[in-house]
């Protein structure tokens, strides 16, 4: 099933710009994140909680907020360049649910707005069990894109 294209807050479609395509920073590769699916309705990601472990044995949570933070920004930016714009974080809150102590987690943002001006999404980020481990929402602002 295809999606409906984007639509800006007076329910314009934007005209055709190339999507951005996700590029792993040098944080995103050490905490070995793999990307699986990137559109403007969906980013899908894992990670593995080995290597990204706190001292008691179990999943940082600074690990879940950066790599939640990442994938929402992804997931901005992607929308974004539908637009010919940029995004830039400017709000992230996350609750912890549950830790892991192995195996991989699956971080998914969807949105929860696409404007103009500013996106909202929320990241899940679970287990391999389906379970609910931390949820993020991070707010981003458009921008013009700086050459």
């Amino acid at each position: 099933m295809n999606a409906p294209s984007p639509t800006d807050a007076a329910g314009n479609r934007p005209s055709a710009h190339e999507l951005w395509k996700i590029t792993l920073g040098e944080l995103d590769e050490k905490m070995g994140v793999k990307i699986l699916e990137e559109s403007v309705e969906r980013v899908v990601a894992t990670m593995p909680v080995e290597g990204n472990r706190q001292s008691f044995g179990l999943l940082h949570g600074g690990a879940s907020l950066a790599v939640g933070e990442a994938v929402g920004s992804w997931a901005a930016v992607i929308h974004a360049s539908t637009m010919g714009k940029t995004a830039v974080g400017v709000d992230v809150s996350a609750t912890h649910h549950r830790s892991a102590r192995e195996g991989q987690v699956t971080i998914t943002a969807t949105p929860i707005h696409l404007g103009g001006t500013l996106t909202t999404h929320e990241v899940l980020i679970t287990n391999e069990a389906g379970q609910r481990l931390c949820t993020l929402r991070i707010t981003n602002l458009l921008m013009k894109r700086h050459k």
